[in-house]
């Protein structure tokens, strides 16, 4: 039987669904606000690591586990992954902070100056030791989601604009053969109560005179850095993160400690070009896990918090596994209003109430 799917939402999490569900034969639509990615969504202001062992460093074990599918994932439908690794470095003053990293991480190298030079040439003499994490890979992610939309268009799926008034149609009843999957970030509050954004402020920066090939995650403990090199002198600098909902504004407070950061890792920073200053709201449920969960009919795909390259494509497979197989996903969380609906519907039909 095949499976009639719309998607609600064109971020991350909407593509990487549509893409899982079409190369299972699913009949696929997607609707988005914004008719696709752009500046609106924080896929947009990603940093496109890939990284899962560095994230064991302060995320859950399901993260770590999850994420380790993304790199062969993304690499086999866009092709734009750099398998460079991860270099992680922290000041000498800082260097207790890198202790603590190792110890809260796995699959990791230890360098000592020599072998950050070996790795990063125009770091050398500036880091007495890093720790390098080889399995790790990076990706632009506007270039990765172009990639899915182009795919996608190819099997004749195109993103589609809500209906008039800017509304999205009604959510389809859940049946054997059509279902709605929402994946409208923290835009999906008005059906996910619980969800709550975590702010998070980025800049690009054109620096053509420091040649970085990996991502550089410099450590401190009050405002760590990360710098994502994304080609041509390019870089993602981030990232803040703020419990707020606030999309709108970066603070001069956040951009003096993103480039003071910067500039200690190398002073070519301090010459470089602006090209963007970004912020978004990143959807996040209480502890920070994902969910895919079913309200009113619907199947609701959230609370990817600041993984959503790193989770995405897990999260698409398990949702096609849950439509087209049956499979019941580990992250599945059916709330306590989904639970206590059911029941109702039951007792109204002459059934028992769990």
């Amino acid at each position: 039987m095949t499976i009639e799917v719309r998607i609600v939402g064109a971020g991350v999490a909407g593509l990487c669904v549509a893409t899982e569900l079409a190369a299972r034969g699913g009949r696929v639509s997607i609707v988005d606000l914004h008719a696709g990615p752009g500046p609106h969504s924080c896929s947009w202001w990603a940093g496109g690591m890939l990284a899962p062992d560095c994230e064991g460093e302060s995320a859950e074990e399901p993260v770590v586990r999850l994420g380790r599918e993304s790199s062969a994932w993304w690499n086999e439908k866009t092709g734009v992954v750099k398998r460079n690794g991860t270099l992680v470095l922290a000041l000498s003053r800082d260097a207790g902070e890198l202790r603590r990293f190792a110890r809260r991480t796995r699959h990791h190298e230890e360098v000592d100056a020599q072998g950050v030079e070996a790795l990063e040439p125009d770091l050398g003499g500036r880091f007495r030791r890093g720790l390098f994490f080889p399995r790790e890979a990076h990706l632009a992610p506007r270039a990765a989601l172009a990639a899915l939309v182009d795919r996608l268009g190819e099997k004749g799926i195109v993103i589609g604009a809500p209906g008039e008034g800017g509304a999205f149609p009604a959510v389809q009843k859940d049946s054997a053969t059509g279902v709605d999957i929402d994946c409208r970030g923290l835009a999906a509050r008005d059906a996910l109560p619980d969800l709550r954004g975590v702010k998070g402020e980025m800049l690009v920066l054109r620096c053509p005179d420091l040649a970085l090939s990996r991502p550089i995650r410099l450590l401190h403990p009050r405002f760590p850095l990360y710098v994502v090199p994304h080609g041509d002198g390019v870089y993602m600098l981030g990232a803040t993160m703020i419990e707020a909902t606030e999309r709108d504004r970066v603070t001069a407070r956040s951009l003096l400690e993103l480039l003071s950061a910067a500039y200690a890792l190398h002073p070519a920073f301090g010459e470089a070009e602006v090209l963007e200053i970004g912020v978004d709201a990143r959807p996040a449920f209480p502890d920070n896990l994902p969910r895919i969960r079913r309200r009113h009919g619907a199947v609701h795909v959230n609370g990817l918090y600041r993984h959503g390259f790193l989770l995405a494509p897990a999260m698409a497979r398990m949702v096609a596994e849950f439509l087209c197989e049956g499979r019941t996903p580990e992250v599945m969380d059916e709330s306590d209003l989904q639970r206590r609906e059911d029941g109702s519907a039951r007792h109204h039909a002459g059934g028992v109430a769990a």
